[in-house]
């Protein structure tokens, strides 16, 4: 065939196929203003149709049925050529011998850049299946960072594949199942893509649970003309009461996919007749005003549910949904949900991130496709910093992907959304990444509250914050947002790496000493390459977390060495070095023994002390008159006489309980006044009872004369009844 016959329709033996006729119409039927560049994507068509000749896909048929109906799939969501022509081509350099080179040099940078991004990784070896998942959305994720079709062609090529798992092994099946539920579902919501989200999430129910797909699939066709029936009935005197206002609108039942249905009877253990009970009309109107005007006809006519009224056109969702929702009590008492919004509100709420595209494509409104993607654009942000464990990766992308959302504000109005469940900490680190770091209290509604609890919508959240304070690793346990995870994480790797540098590098001297040759220390430093590592640090920190040690390093770089070195206890040499640095008692007569601090007492430099020495912890130091001493009496044996031995660097943490007069910038007074004597706060709680303020505070001090000054200045604070330490 000549390129002229290529280009163009003609007659005859050069007619093209039905096949490619059917994927224009979708396009042109869905289109607004039937945009298409036909000769463009009749070149891909014939580009793929003859890349995949020959080859077969396990149910039997040629494999370029897949890439055509992904690329259909793509045209009933009515996306641009480009984005189409990429579904067209989007296995071509996996699968056959096309190049990148081929792909753009025939249909440009943008469709390379697509085809390239869809890509699933091949031939590369990985240590296990999870690595491989992890390392293809990893991929996959940064090409969405630089255009978000990336992610929309590969949704529907997961949503043919689904259509036709069957030909696959069972155990395949049922993995990939799985992985389109837990992953590829949730970003087709997140996206606000509603129609693909439930077409996966129901054809996963249907590999996962067969059962109980066919169990609802008889039940919802049993119900269909009840239904309906039912649906007239209600819609009769909506729609006469909406045309007496000349309120143009469609009125239509809104089908619940089966997957929805399914979660609701696990859930709630109800059957399927009392779940089904709640049905749902969607109620479309022209303009944003409308759709207020029917939610009070609605109201006028039947009886709404308390507390089942949802404004988010005010407040959209995170995937931009706009809609009014609210529950009535219909004919028979039977609740039936309404939803309310105009037609661009519908289009967008089906297609989601689709229908912004087009509309950035047809410019005939504001790109709004960065916004709508930020949270997208965050989580990447936040993974490609997270920790390089495949289990971490995927357990932090399904984190931000099942988070039901809450809406709370900053003192100054600003609205932040965030996942269910959320605590002040996330709060911190949605406003900034520095904020999150150094915060030590919060205020809900002008409340002080432990950083650990649960904000609500609607509240107002205020962080209190302190320059010299870092981050918990307790806040792990209870902060549930992917930047809040991956900016802790990331902060406790680099704490540790620097304490491992620290520690590498005093091991590295002891030895250089004990060796009494400068020799080792210079080679040392001159040869850590031969060990792995592309600088010197990574190398130090290798030594200080034990992967690198003295042993082998005499063994690579001085191997005449190695027999005067087994008379070397190197795991004591390792031990005394590292203890070093939770110095801070002098025990007579003892040696190598692992220090902490009693937490039910709190010892500082100054308070008299005494050792317990217990199994498997080493010595821990209490206050000679703490209050579990008795307990630890009857063991007498295993208590020793110990001093303070400090330096002017540490710290030690301690308690202590304000109650004062609640004023207007009482805490602020209290936690400068804190500040201007070189104290770190390490958590703030506190609460209000009538006008008197109690608030505990965590601090942390170089001794007991440190904590008496603290306590001093805060006795002048104005409106201050006590201070005392717990």
């Amino acid at each position: 065939m000549t390129a002229k016959s290529i280009n163009k329709v003609v007659s005859g033996t050069n007619k093209k196929p039905k096949k490619f006729y059917a994927l224009i119409r979708l396009k042109k039927g869905n289109s607004n203003n039937s945009s298409i560049d036909e000769d463009f994507l009749w070149k891909a068509y014939t580009f793929a149709r003859d890349a995949h000749k020959g080859q077969i896909r396990k149910s039997g048929k040629p494999y370029f049925e897949h890439p055509y109906n992904t690329a259909k799939i793509l045209s009933e969501m009515n996306m641009d050529s480009i984005t189409i022509a990429g579904g067209l081509l989007h296995d071509v350099i996996e699968d056959t011998g096309v190049r990148y080179e081929d792909i753009e040099r025939k249909f440009g940078a943008e469709v390379a850049k697509l085809v390239e991004g869809v890509t699933k990784i091949s031939g590369i070896r990985f240590r296990n299946r999870q690595e491989k998942q992890a390392d293809n959305f990893r991929k996959m994720l940064l090409s969405v960072a630089q255009d978000i079709r990336v992610l929309i062609i590969k949704l529907a090529d997961r949503y043919h594949n689904m259509q036709t798992l069957a030909s696959l092994p069972p155990v395949k099946q049922r993995r990939i199942a799985i992985e389109t539920r837990d992953v590829y579902a949730p970003l087709a919501h997140r996206l606000g893509m509603f129609k693909l989200k439930s077409g996966l999430e129901d054809l996963a129910l249907k590999t996962l649970d067969i059962d109980s797909y066919s169990f609802l699939e008889k039940k919802v066709k049993e119900k269909r003309s009840e239904r309906e029936k039912y649906i007239n009935t209600f819609t009769k005197p909506l729609k006469r009461a909406l045309a007496e206002q000349n309120i143009p609108a469609r009125i239509f039942g809104r089908p619940k996919n089966f997957y929805s249905i399914y979660k609701k009877m696990k859930s709630r253990g109800l059957p399927f007749e009392e779940i089904y009970d709640l049905l749902a009309i969607r109620v479309i109107v022209d303009t944003k005003e409308n759709c207020y005007a029917v939610l009070g006809i609605v109201h006028d006519l039947f009886t709404p549910v308390m507390d089942r009224f949802k404004d988010y056109i005010a407040n959209h969702k995170i995937n931009y949904y706009q809609s009014i929702h609210t529950t009535v009590y219909g004919p028979g008492g039977k609740m039936i949900e309404i939803q309310i919004r105009t037609e661009e509100m519908d289009e967008v709420a089906e297609e989601g991130i689709a229908a912004h595209w087009r509309y950035k494509e047809e410019r005939t409104k504001p790109d709004e496709v960065d916004k709508y993607v930020k949270w997208l654009r965050d989580l990447i942000d936040v993974l490609t910093n997270e920790s390089e464990e495949p289990k971490d990766f995927m357990e932090t992308l399904k984190i931000d992907l099942f988070k039901d959302e809450i809406f709370v504000f900053t003192p100054q109005g600003d609205l932040i959304r965030l996942p269910k469940g959320a605590s002040p900490v996330d709060f911190a680190f949605e406003v900034h990444t520095e904020i999150g770091y150094r915060c030590i209290g919060a205020k809900v509604d002008g409340k002080i509250v432990p950083l650990n609890s649960e904000i609500k919508s609607g509240q107002t959240i205020e962080i209190i914050t302190s320059d010299a304070h870092k981050p918990s690793y307790v806040w792990l346990k209870f902060v549930k947002t992917a930047k809040a995870i991956g900016a802790i994480k990331r902060w406790i790797r680099k704490t540790q790496f620097e304490e491992s540098v620290k520690l590498g590098k005093e091991i590295l001297v002891k030895e250089n000493k004990r060796s009494k040759s400068l020799r080792f220390l210079k080679m040392v430093q001159d040869s850590f390459n031969q060990f792995g590592y592309d600088n010197l640090d990574k190398f130090y920190a290798a030594v200080g977390s034990g992967i690198v040690t003295i042993p082998q390093i005499y063994s690579k770089l001085f191997p005449r060495n190695n027999v005067e070195l087994k008379e070397i206890d190197f795991d004591t040499m390792f031990l005394e070095t590292a203890r070093r640095s939770v110095k801070g008692v002098k025990v007579q007569g003892l040696s190598n023994l692992m220090v902490s601090f009693a937490k039910c007492c709190n010892p500082i430099p100054g308070d008299p002390i005494i050792g317990y020495v217990s199994h498997g912890r080493g010595m821990i130091v209490h206050k000679s008159n703490c209050s579990n001493l008795p307990a630890l009496l009857k063991e007498n044996e295993r208590l020793i006489d110990v001093n303070w031995d400090v330096n002017s660097k540490q710290s030690f943490i301690t308690q202590i309980k304000i109650m004062g007069q609640e004023r207007r910038n009482f805490l602020k007074d209290v936690t400068e006044t804190i500040s201007s004597t070189n104290t770190n706060i390490v958590r703030i709680d506190g609460n209000v009872d009538e006008t008197i303020i109690h608030i505990s505070l965590v601090l942390q001090v170089g001794s007991l004369n440190h904590l008496n000054k603290v306590i001093a200045k805060l006795q002048n604070v104005q409106g201050i009844i006590s201070v005392e330490r717990k």
